[in-house]
């Protein structure tokens, strides 16, 4: 029995979290774009980037609990590249709702911030 509870442990604490994330992201971009002011020039940038950067920290955190012996780096390329696929999927999907539309800069600021959060990850015993 206790092997189940850290198994279920480790789905609710660590994958659901990414899981969650990515549906959030997809019924989000399902959304009619709203039209209003900006509260600063580009601040939908920041959103995809720091939005992204906490995909890529969670998918990290996710795989470093699933295969403790995979290297620092591995799990942050791994993370970089689901983060920034999903990125582009997000993208494409986009293009097919009303008022919205794909962007490349949208895109760019979904890997540069999965970039950025996969180094915020940090490995316990650092390797």
């Amino acid at each position: 029995m206790r092997l189940f509870s850290k198994a279920l442990n480790r789905v609710i604490f660590y994958r659901l979290p990414v899981i969650a994330l990515c549906v959030f992201i997809f019924w989000q971009s399902s959304c009619p774009g709203i039209i209003s002011e900006p509260l600063f020039p580009h601040d939908d940038k920041v959103l995809h980037f720091l939005c992204y950067a906490l995909l890529a920290f969670l998918c990290a955190r996710d795989l470093d609990t699933e295969k403790p012996l995979w290297s620092r780096a591995k799990i942050r390329l791994i993370a970089i590249v689901f983060a920034c696929l999903f990125g582009l999927s997000d993208e494409i999907h986009q293009a097919f709702v009303i008022s919205r539309t794909a962007s490349p800069y949208d895109l760019f600021a979904d890997c540069l911030g999965a970039v950025f959060g996969s180094l915020w990850f940090k490995k316990p015993g650092g390797h």
